[in-house]
C-alpha cells in the first residue's frame, strides 16, 4: 500500500508513523510487516485478515496517522506551506499473493528515505 503526503516527512516522522501504523494495525488484528518511506509517501506491506474492509483500516491507518503528526510536529509541517493539509485523500493498494515476498519487501525497503 502506498500514499502521497502533501507535506515533506522526514526521517524522524517517518519512524513515529511506522509505530502509530503498528499500533493501528494491532487494533485491527492486521500486521504490518514492511513499512518505509520516502519524503512525500509512504510503503506498507500489511497482512490483514479477510473480514476487514481495506478502506476502513487504510482510512484508520492516515488518519490517526497523520493526526499524531500534525499534533507532534506542528511546526514543521506549516513551515512546508501545506496548512493544515498533511495527506492526500488517494492511495494505492494492490494484492501480492502471487509475487514473491521476497521481491515486495526489498521494494519497500529500497525507498530514498530521507537521511536522518
Amino acid at each position: 500500500m502506498t500514499w502521497r503526503s502533501c507535506s515533506l516527512l522526514q526521517h524522524d516522522m517517518l519512524t513515529r508513523c511506522e509505530v502509530i501504523m503498528r499500533d493501528v494495525c494491532e487494533g485491527f488484528g492486521a500486521e504490518l510487516r514492511e513499512f518505509n518511506g520516502e519524503g512525500d509517501r509512504v510503503h506498507l506491506l500489511i497482512h490483514y485478515p479477510p473480514k476487514i474492509a481495506l478502506s476502513k483500516l487504510v482510512n484508520s491507518l492516515k488518519g490517526v496517522s497523520f493526526r499524531y503528526l500534525r499534533a507532534e510536529c506542528t511546526g514543521r509541517i506549516k513551515r512546508t506551506g501545506t496548512g493544515s493539509v498533511f495527506s492526500t485523500p488517494s492511495y494505492f493498494a494492490g494484492s501480492c499473493g502471487g509475487a514473491p515476498l521476497s521481491i515486495v519487501k526489498d521494494y519497500i525497503d529500497n525507498q530514498k528515505r530521507p537521511p536522518a
